[in-house]
């Protein structure tokens, strides 16, 4: 058996087309443009490269991009001071803080001053808690992700068994939320767990996000199963004689594919499907602040 790829890069795609209709029906009948602003400290490569992508995108499906740089010096009272001031301007409806943040700042202040409502991470404790009991809102943008990419692959999930390598509080656990939500029956595993691999084997759907490099082996994968890897890792790798790295998920993938139904690539699978996640949040947030019923096809 040879596995189905299933094609992040090219479902984002679909997916910002989708976004981007959206965008223009609320300009056109409700004045509405949805604001996503960014805010950056310091001027870590990876965040620089990811933040720009991020306005990139934004613009590109028409909504406005508010991007703040401050740098590296900048104190706690000044940021949260900023995310006040964006909690009360009415163009914005998604505020994102990039992480990390500079040693001198608390993450769980910034993230805890951040309006629910516009919460385009769901980070925030409110936010948090509506996905645990099913409330309308943002869902955390990668495990949407890894939810749009299983529903197309697979149509309805329900009765499936899905076990979840990994328990962080960003991926991990909202996941398992979600697949509750579509009658799977979830299993939570994680690096400690005894007999993991006999775990992973009982699993109609893997979602693998340890944050360990091909960790899960092929010989983990039961016969037809669909493997959502959400592990970015950069390691060695000597065969290319040229001294660079190369990214590999949580899933040794050249094992799985051989095994699986269905897998994500990394790079291709879940990472694009993150930013374009964020921009349907942004929409559903704009919705929900003025009142209007949030598109379906954008939401979980």
């Amino acid at each position: 058996m040879t596995a189905k790829i299933i094609d992040g890069k090219s479902f984002a795609e679909g997916l910002r087309g989708r976004i981007a209709e959206h965008v223009g029906r609320l300009k056109q009948d409700h004045g509405i443009t949805p604001g996503l602003a960014v805010v950056i400290v310091g001027h870590d490569p990876a965040s620089q490269v990811y933040v720009t992508n991020k306005a990139k995108q934004t613009a590109e499906v028409g909504m406005a991009s508010l991007k703040h740089e401050l740098p590296e010096d900048t104190s706690q009272e000044a940021l949260l001071a900023l995310v006040q001031a964006l909690n009360n301007d009415p163009a914005v409806h998604g505020i994102l803080v990039q992480m990390p943040l500079p040693a001198q700042i608390d993450p769980v202040r910034v993230i805890e001053t951040i309006a629910p409502e516009k919460d385009v991470d769901c980070f925030t404790p409110a936010n948090v808690g509506k996905v645990q009991i099913g409330l309308p809102g943002p869902v955390s943008c990668t495990p949407l992700g890894c939810l749009m990419l299983l529903r197309d692959q697979l149509g309805s999930l329900a009765g499936l068994n899905a076990v979840i390598v990994g328990r962080s509080n960003l991926v991990g656990k909202p996941m398992a939320q979600l697949l509750l939500r579509e009658n799977c029956t979830v299993t939570v595993a994680h690096s400690k767990t005894q007999n993991l691999a006999d775990v992973v084997r009982q699993a109609d759907i893997v979602i693998a996000a340890v944050g360990r490099p091909q960790m899960i082996k092929g010989e983990w994968i039961k016969s037809g199963a669909t493997v959502i890897d959400v592990g970015i890792n950069r390691i060695d790798a000597p065969e290319r004689g040229d001294g660079k790295t190369r990214l590999v998920g949580d899933v040794a993938y050249a094992e799985a594919s051989k095994i699986a139904g269905a897998i994500t690539p990394v790079p291709g699978g879940v990472g694009p499907m993150t930013i374009a996640c964020l921009l349907a949040n942004t929409v559903t947030t704009a919705c929900l602040i003025n009142g209007l019923t949030p598109p379906s096809d954008l939401t979980a």
